[in-house]
């Protein structure tokens, strides 16, 4: 039976991911399944990552490509493997990097799908009530749209990290990096009733599940911490009661806050620091959703937009 687990070599890359480059326990936990399952395939080719050679990759890649794994799937461990491989070039394991010349796997380019601003509204407006989670579920919306916060960033607020009179909030992005985004007054509000008497505080527990628990701005029912889990369970319940019949996740909602700021105007430097992206390349397939848009308004709105020649 083939030894699935990792070489030592790869855990100490995984380690060096973490100390050194402050990847997060999501993306680590990525590159361990996308690396075990590599590790494991030249195992039973009696291969290791320590002598592997260029035309054995060939055949590795030419394999996933053969099976029915998304071609998304397969560019995400390739990635892997290539940062692996170019770790133990660098730090003397092995004699040069047998990944320098393979030959990539191309992704189709998906464009992200934004709501409406009509939409937005319509899915916000769902929630009603004044229920503690009537009044989470709302300045749950209310924020993502606003900031264009990941939902992993968004579950993970602790109170400190808002400043209500000043209305920011502090968010912990990819590698721990710190930014700081404004939002508006429509969040404002919605954030400002979750926090009154008839809110978060009806939500507290006699006993805290866990320490952190204390200071998480969104809570369940439980008093714990809301997962991602349930906040993506949130947008979706919202979504249907919106009779939005697109998929609907929270990071659309994401999508939508990018698109729509560039529909107004806003600078790509500047949604780019607000999106948190590290490559201003990332932010730019929203100007062509933008610009797509913008046709969209053209061609049904001007008179003489779509008359034959």
């Amino acid at each position: 039976m083939v030894d699935t687990s990792l070489p030592i070599e790869a855990e100490e890359f995984l380690a060096w991911m973490l100390a050194e480059k402050g990847r997060s326990a999501n993306t680590l936990a990525a590159y361990r399944r996308d690396l075990r399952g590599y590790c494991a395939w030249l195992a039973a080719h009696d291969e290791t990552v320590l002598d592997v050679d260029h035309a054995t990759l060939v055949a590795f890649v030419a394999e996933r490509k053969a099976s029915d794994s998304a071609t998304s799937s397969i560019a995400r461990q390739l990635a892997a493997i290539r940062m692996l491989h170019r770790y133990l070039a660098v730090e003397g394991l092995r004699p040069g990097d047998p990944t320098a010349n393979l030959e990539g796997v191309k992704v189709p380019s998906g464009l992200p799908k934004p709501l409406t601003e009509d939409q937005v509204t319509s899915l916000i407006n769902a929630v009603v009530g004044n229920e503690p989670l009537d009044r989470r579920d709302r300045a749950l919306l209310e924020l993502l749209y606003a900031t264009g916060a990941r939902i992993s960033e968004t579950v993970g607020l602790s109170i400190g990290d808002l400043d209500l009179p000043g209305r920011l909030v502090r968010l912990f992005g990819k590698g721990s990096k710190e930014r700081i985004v404004p939002f508006g007054s429509s969040a404002g509000r919605a954030l400002d009733d979750w926090f009154s008497v008839r809110g978060r505080a009806r939500m507290v527990p006699d006993r805290w599940p866990r320490r952190d628990d204390a200071n998480a701005v969104f809570l369940n029912t439980r008093g714990s911490r809301l997962t991602r889990q349930a906040a993506w369970l949130v947008v979706k319940k919202y979504g249907e009661r919106a009779g939005i019949t697109d998929d609907l996740s929270p990071h659309v909602l994401r999508h939508s806050c990018a698109t729509h700021l560039l529909d107004h105007g806003a600078d790509l430097r500047v949604v780019q620091e607000m999106l948190g992206h590290v490559s201003i390349s990332t932010t730019q397939v929203y100007t062509k959703v933008s610009q797509e848009r913008l046709w969209d308004v053209y061609r049904s709105a001007h008179p003489r937009a779509t008359l034959d020649r």
